[in-house]
Formats: structure tokens, C-alpha cells, sequence
């Protein structure tokens, strides 16, 4: 396609909207990439879906300042009126988001069973002691998807408004212009940036170490504390929760009898709820009398015995 007049509004539901991409040093030539843009309707809706723009075919060099500053300023409108931006594959806790974007590859991931004795659900907890990072800026895979949140429905719609009005005045959004100095450069200022981030102050890097064993130790012992507790305490039936580790002092037998009496007691009024226990019951009552039908008639013979032996003098 060689102008924007050839360039449908719309494509599957998907507003279009044409991106210019500056020249570069390695690329001499301006290049269109084309933004796709409807609203989120994941399928489980979430409280943030009403108010939340879904993006695909997103740049490779995407950030939160560039489609902030895209979808604000660029197309006309004042820029903090969007939330929060998430890429396709992360994960940002206390974002209000949901995960509808994330790939399913990870998903998959995510739900393999940890192996036992490893120690991964502590430190899946422990992002905010994480190490310094050694990248300057993440980039993204190009071609993935993003969700954009608003602050609001009416901002949401007043953006899709806007992308309309910029593809009816056939106008294409520099990507990044504005942004100059304000993003970590790419090429190779980027991986001479992440050379000396790959080596970080000792001082830094020993406050980072500190931090996060401390942390570490901090939940260990938690969990520690929670497994104890586990192995002391008897459930509702009187058994004790077998988890792993050392071994520990079992609860106190007062308790274990306590809890067994009380189950006892529940299951007081059901023996003869089945009719194998009425016949089971009978069998045992007929066993009964037999054996002391027995016991008595062997009573009765001694006694006989000792009365055909007696002899007075």
C-alpha cells in the first residue's frame, strides 16, 4: 500500500492505525507499521476490561512512554489519562490488570507442578528484592499484543475517537517523536549500557545480596513456622498433617483421644443405616445367644457332675 487513502478504517473489528517509523542508521528509509486497536473483551471478563484498549502488531521497541505518549498527545489528547500498559507475557502485580493477554505458553508454565523440596514458591514472592537489572529498557517481540488501561470509559473512548479522527485527516503518528532523550537509545548504546550494568557496584550489589537473603530467610522461616504448626495440630478427625521436614513432636495424645471421642460421637445413630449392618448386627446377636446357650450348658453339666459325687458321711 502506497498512501494512507488505500489503507481500510477498519480490518476484523480492528481499528487501523498507521505508524511512521523514522529512518535509521542501519535503515536509512522511513518505513509504515500499522497498530491495531479495539476494545478489551477478554473471556473472563474482569472490573478493567470496560475501561481498557487491547493492541496488536505493537513495535519491538515498545515502552509504556511510547504508547503512553502516543495515544495522549500525539493524537491530540492531554496526556494522564491512561493507568497503567501491559505487555503480551508480563505480569505486574497490584496493576488492576487482568491476564488475558498473556500467552498461553507461560500459562502453561505457570501451572507445572514445582518439584519437591525446591524452594520456587518463596522466591516468586520475593520480586521487590530482586537484583539490580543489568538492561536498560525491555523489548518486545515484534507482532505481540498489549492492554492499555484507562483511568476511566469516557478517556478509553475518547481515544478510540481520536485514532478515527487522525485516520479521517489521513495523518500518520511519528513513532517515538517527542521522546527524544527521555528513553534509553538502542543499538549500540544499549549493549554498552548493559556492558557496564553487567558489572554493578560492589556497594549496590551488596545491599541487593543483603536484601534478598534477608528476605529469603524471612519467608523460609515462615513457611517453617506454618509446617510446625501443620505437624503439632490434629484436624477435625484426629489425624495429624503429615508435611515434610524434620521431625517434630507429635500433638499431645489428650487431644488426638478428644478428637476421636467427638468423631465417635457423630457417628453415633448411623451403624445400622445400611442393611448389611441390620444383617451383620442380627449375626452377631444370634452368635451371642449361641455362645451362651453353650457357656450355660456346660455349667449345668459340672454341676451335675459334682452332685453325682457328693456322698455324705
Amino acid at each position: 500500500m502506497s498512501s494512507a487513502t488505500e489503507i481500510p478504517l477498519h480490518i476484523a473489528g480492528y481499528n487501523v492505525l498507521p505508524l511512521s517509523l523514522p529512518p535509521l542508521p542501519s535503515f536509512p528509509e522511513a518505513a509504515t507499521h500499522y497498530l491495531y486497536l479495539v476494545p478489551h473483551q477478554p473471556k473472563n471478563p474482569t472490573p478493567t476490561a470496560s475501561r481498557s484498549l487491547f493492541l496488536v502488531n505493537v513495535p519491538f521497541d515498545s515502552t509504556d512512554i511510547h504508547v503512553k505518549h502516543l495515544l495522549s498527545v500525539q493524537i491530540g489528547l492531554p496526556a494522564g489519562r491512561i493507568e497503567d500498559v501491559q505487555f503480551e507475557g508480563q505480569r505486574r502485580k497490584g496493576s488492576g490488570m487482568d491476564e488475558a493477554s498473556e500467552p498461553k505458553a507461560s500459562q502453561n508454565k505457570k501451572s507445572k507442578k514445582r518439584k519437591r523440596g525446591s524452594s520456587g514458591g518463596i522466591i516468586g514472592d520475593m520480586e521487590s528484592a530482586a537484583l539490580p537489572s543489568i538492561w536498560d529498557r525491555d523489548l518486545q517481540t515484534n507482532g505481540l499484543t498489549a492492554v492499555v488501561l484507562f483511568v476511566d470509559r469516557a478517556s478509553m473512548n475518547a481515544a478510540l475517537k481520536a485514532v478515527r479522527l487522525v485516520r479521517k485527516e489521513r495523518r500518520e503518528p511519528v513513532w517515538g517523536e517527542g521522546l527524544e532523550g527521555k528513553i534509553p537509545d538502542l543499538g549500540s548504546a544499549r549493549y554498552l549500557n548493559h556492558h557496564s550494568l553487567t558489572y554493578p557496584n560492589p556497594i549496590q550489589l551488596l545491599e541487593s545480596v543483603n536484601s534478598y537473603m534477608t528476605a529469603f530467610a524471612s519467608k523460609e522461616a515462615s513457611q517453617a513456622r506454618s509446617l510446625a504448626r501443620q505437624r503439632q495440630e490434629a484436624d477435625a478427625d484426629g489425624f495429624i498433617t503429615v508435611t515434610r521436614g524434620g521431625r517434630m513432636n507429635p500433638a499431645r495424645q489428650e487431644v488426638a483421644q478428644e478428637q476421636a471421642e467427638k468423631q465417635k460421637e457423630k457417628q453415633r445413630g448411623l451403624e445400622d443405616f445400611y442393611r448389611f449392618q441390620s444383617r451383620e448386627k442380627r449375626k452377631q446377636r444370634a452368635g451371642e445367644l449361641v455362645r451362651k446357650f453353650e457357656e450355660d450348658k456346660e455349667k449345668v453339666r459340672k454341676m451335675r457332675e459334682k452332685r453325682g459325687k457328693f456322698r455324705p458321711e
